[in-house]
């Protein structure tokens, strides 16, 4: 776990134990608190009042101009779902508050939203769901109106509740590709008897499955716990607080007060160990997962900070079991802790992920061992005294925009609905001795409380019969006695945060050929490897208790190392990672490593755990075959497995040179520390290329389809082509803007959303783009730093359910793509689609570190800064312009397909046939949506047998 997010999820963990009871003074009356006192790491003032009826409300004023972000946590999870058959109600309302109201029904809000800019979306946890909307101030009133109406007069028809399950359905079906999501299902199933935290959010599959038919339970479920006194709501931004104050008491106030209260069963004390294996046909190498049952958010005693602390000195990446198994001995390809934050007992885990299975025998026992080891010695102080300033100044910094901020307390507030904990926090951390440590690890830490799962490919694992012997363990334990040739972009300002980039305009793109992924692997010796003078376990260990950061990105033509840190420990963190980037050790150690990661990520990462990513992948390869683009950017195994040390140490010779590195920073750095940063990149060789020769994309003709199969119950959809319209050209806006209304990425109010997964129900949802976005199930904003001198225009269509539905959403796109090429935009959506860009792209670069990755991008594009220059393009816009724009960049002549199945013949079969694929609803649909299902599921593609390729998953990319 990164340290950043560590401290998110301790601080999290132990809000309740720094508090107790809310007292008199807070009921009923406004409470302004001003922050005071110096050790005080959430220092905003703020206004805080309950009122009759029982919602709290936390108002924040930050100095971040135009932004306001609304969290509304709800203190309802999968913890509440108490009743057998009826899992997974938690997460569905999360879905089914998005219907609306028969004042603000969907399609109304929806449009006054996109107008707005408003980017809203929600999630579930077991103990709470969340729902948040970023926006310009000038609709705070609005849109606090509209989530009022909605929370107190929720409305849908049995249709949308029917429709809204299958695609419920369809995200737990997603879900379970993921290893990681299937272990912590098994190992939550095995550890539990009778509490909640049985299953997962998702629910059980089975009554996910009974869903459609549990609207009567559905409308229980929502007058039982979307009551005020379950709800806070938190406003922090560019706010007036007693005049928002207001507009809640306005819209909120009459809500009325509920009286249930779940009554989630207590969980028995587990009597002995317990073992699982699951099967995971396919699955490169194995995991095995370690759990111990923890404590319940208790507001007065030390536990649940001490096994945070335990969870971190001895499991996480700077510890010294992960530098054995990781790094020296090489057992374990991965290993990280997830501890999340629960109202009663949870789990705490430990995974790691081993390749040989002979290896999970040695690694089970050296976990086993380090448990022991937390019982029997006592901690040093200064480790402690690290690790607490390490989570001070890693949660400052993560409090860098007022979404952070808001996002922050709303994992605070659902447990006591009072931000002081956050102070609270932190003292209590002061409070844990060393001696508490092992005590607590003696009380939690005991065989009776584990639970432990493997997971592979294979039916049983040897060795696993017979559980390991803690106690034991604790027994033998207790016996023993690294000319200025460069540009430099300077946004220095007065945050205390600092933020630098070291971008060098190459990549994957200057990859040798037979040597794919020498560029990926010699960015990760220079962020994850050791310098000539230190380890890497030397560099974690002295960037620690800064709490500074420093990683890689790695495109075709940009590779960025970049790094974050207080301004108080800018010298001590620039001393470590100039070690590293300047004077790399080219360990040996480090390399086989490193190299061994890469491929293991491609394996088991890419193509045998994320579907959707490795189809938007293999279409970049099948678009530019014979390219520089056509290899992924972090190589073929391959040419990987051949890669020698000497083939890095060549590429970071010829490519890291001045004349291609682009140096931005941000914050206050000190004066000192940036001037010899400055004369320390003057190291580098001067070189000549400034920049790397892309050739343009190859000539795409006629509609061709790869299908690349493996063991997947739900089929992952990409299309697209080359377009030669990039960023810096003067149509770029305009095509945006088209993209945006299309497909805008993880948004509900595009059009292709709406027809695909909206109306019928097929999928998670439907985007479109025109540059690369990677990571895009993981995030919703794209990330700096990407530039490309060719790009594409993609459609993604998120799993559907099956062969069939894959073939009919691929109909429906290029249906949809059609008539907008033929009929162009209307003048409504193109005002609304304006308008939502307008407002939305400053959230796209709201925090510090991306404003300095957005800027150093204008510079590769040569334009103005990013929403001065998106503003004013789209400002001079007209609807002729877009739809001229339309017409010269889309088209559907020359298209290529991908599409990762279950079963390669079949939809090959469907393509090359053009088989019907008629779709099947569980719930009435309009006459005139079926009447155009009956021309979407004939709507020709065109592909004929010699343009479909069929690909087994083991051949991609090796």
């Amino acid at each position: 776990m990164k340290l950043k997010q560590l401290a998110v999820v301790i601080a999290t963990a132990l809000s309740i134990s720094a508090c107790g009871t809310l007292t008199a003074q807070h009921q009923n009356m406004p409470q302004s608190v001003a922050a005071q006192g110096e050790n005080k790491v959430f220092s905003q003032d703020y206004l805080l009042e309950e009122l009759d009826n029982g919602l709290r409300i936390m108002i924040v004023k930050t100095d971040y101009p135009d932004l306001v972000s609304l969290q509304i946590p709800v203190s309802t999870g999968s913890r509440d779902e108490v009743e057998e058959g009826k899992t997974g109600f938690a997460h569905f309302f999360e879905h089914m508050m998005f219907k609306g109201s028969k004042k603000f029904p969907q399609a109304e809000y929806a449009d006054i939203f996109k107008n707005a800019g408003v980017d809203n979306g929600a999630y579930t946890t077991n103990d709470y769901t969340n729902y948040h909307l970023d926006f310009s101030k000038e609709h705070l009133e609005k849109v606090l109106e509209i989530q009022a109406d909605h929370f107190q007069n929720l409305e849908y028809t049995e249709a949308q509740f029917r429709t809204e399950a299958l695609t419920v359905k369809g995200e737990y079906l997603k879900n379970n590709a993921s290893p990681i999501r299937k272990l912590l299902s098994a190992v939550r199933k095995t550890a539990y008897d009778t509490h909640t935290y049985k299953h997962t959010t998702m629910g059980f599959f089975e009554d996910i499955e009974a869903m459609p038919d549990q609207m009567d339970y559905g409308k229980q479920f929502f007058d039982r716990f979307y009551k005020p006194e379950n709800v806070s709501l938190i406003i922090v931004g560019d706010v007036e607080p007693k005049a928002t104050l207001a507009m809640v008491k306005k819209y909120w106030g009459e809500w009325q007060q509920g009286d249930f209260k779940s009554q989630v069963p207590a969980e028995p004390k587990q009597a002995a160990p317990r073992y699982q294996h699951e099967v995971f046909e396919g699955l490169p190498g194995h995991w095995l997962l370690v759990s111990f049952k923890g404590t319940d958010m208790q507001p007065t005693k030390k536990d649940r900070a001490a096994l945070d602390l335990i969870s971190e000195l001895y499991f996480s990446d700077n510890s010294a079991l992960y530098q054995e198994l990781v790094v020296d001995k090489q057992l374990a390809s991965q290993m990280f802790v997830y501890n999340p934050e629960t109202k009663d007992a949870g789990l705490r885990h430990v995974f790691v992920k081993v390749d040989d299975e002979k290896n999970l025998t040695l690694v089970r026992d050296a976990i086993n061992r380090t448990y022991a080891q937390a019982r029997t010695e006592t901690v040093a102080g200064e480790k402690l005294d690290n690790l607490k300033s390490n989570l001070k100044y890693s949660f400052i910094n993560g409090l860098d925009s007022s979404e952070a901020i808001a996002s922050t307390l709303a994992s605070y507030m659902h447990f006591t609905r009072d931000p002081e904990v956050i102070n609270q926090l932190y003292q209590s951390f002061d409070n844990i001795s060393p001696e508490d440590i092992k005590t607590i690890a003696n009380k939690y830490f005991i065989d009776s409380n584990r639970t432990t799962v493997t997971m592979s490919a294979l039916e049983k694992i040897d060795g696993f019969e017979q559980e390991v012997d803690l106690s034991a363990a604790v027994a033998k334990l207790s016996a023993k006695p690294g000319k200025v040739g460069f540009s430099i972009l300077d946004n220095s300002n007065d945050s205390p945060l600092v933020d630098v980039n070291f971008l060098f305009y190459t990549g994957a793109a200057a990859d040798p050929a037979g040597k794919k992924g020498v560029a990926a692997l010699m960015a990760s010796m220079l962020t994850e490897g050791g310098s000539q003078t230190r380890s890497y376990q030397e560099i974690k260990k002295g960037l620690y208790p800064l709490a500074g950061s420093f990683s890689g990105q790695l495109d075709k033509e940009m590779m960025s190392f970049s790094g974050r840190v207080h301004k108080d420990n800018a010298a001590a963190w620039y001393a470590l990672i100039s070690d590293q980037l300047l004077n790399p050790g080219w360990r040996e150690d480090d390399f086989k490593r490193l190299k061994k990661e890469l491929i293991d990520s491609i394996k088991s990462g890419l193509k045998a755990s994320n579907d959707e990513e490795l189809g938007k992948e293999v279409l970049y390869t099948k678009l530019y075959p014979g390219h520089s683009y056509e290899s992924y950017n972090y190589g073929d195994i391959s040419d990987l497995e051949s890669l020698t040390l000497e083939d890095v140490k060549t590429f970071y010779k010829e490519q890291l040179t001045q004349a291609k590195l682009h140096l931005g920073i941000t914050g206050a750095l000190p004066k000192a520390v940036k001037e010899q940063l400055i004369a320390d990149l003057t190291q580098l060789p001067q070189g000549e290329e400034k920049r790397l020769s892309v050739a343009k994309a190859p000539k795409l003709k006629g509609h061709h389809a790869t299908i690349v199969e493996k063991s997947a119950k739900s089929t992952a959809v990409s299309f697209g082509f080359p377009i030669e319209t990039l960023r810096s050209d003067k149509d770029w806006a305009a095509l945006w803007l088209v993209r945006s209304y299309f497909g805008e990425h993880r948004s509900s109010n595009s059009y292709l959303y709406q027809q695909i997964r909206q109306s019928r129900g097929m999928n998670y949802g439907d985007y479109s783009y025109i540059e690369y976005f990677p990571r895009g199930m993981f995030q919703t904003k794209p990330d700096a730093n990407l530039g490309r001198s060719s790009q594409i225009f993609q459609v993604w269509l998120r799993p559907l359910r099956s062969n069939n539905d894959a073939h009919f959403a691929t109909r429906a796109a290029l249906f949809e793509l059609d008539k907008l090429i033929k009929n162009g935009m209307k003048e409504k959506d193109f005002e609304a689609t304006r308008n939502f860009l307008l407002n939305y792209v400053p959230q796209l670069v709201s925090s510090q570190d991306k404003q300095l990755g957005y800027a150093l991008d204008s510079e590769f594009y040569n334009t103005k800064d990013f929403v001065t220059y998106v503003r004013e393009q789209l400002g001079k816009l007209t609807l002729t312009d877009v739809n001229r724009v339309i017409k010269e960049n889309l088209q559907t002549d020359d298209i290529h397909y991908v599409y990762i199945s279950g079963d390669a013949k079949d939809m090959k079969e469907r393509l090359v046939k053009e088989s019907r694929s008629t779709l099947k609803y569980n719930s009435e649909k309009p006459a005139e949506l079926l009447e155009e299902d009956k021309i979407i599921q004939d709507y020709p593609l065109e592909i004929s047998t010699d343009n479909v390729e069929i690909l087994a998953v083991d051949q991609v990319f090796e």
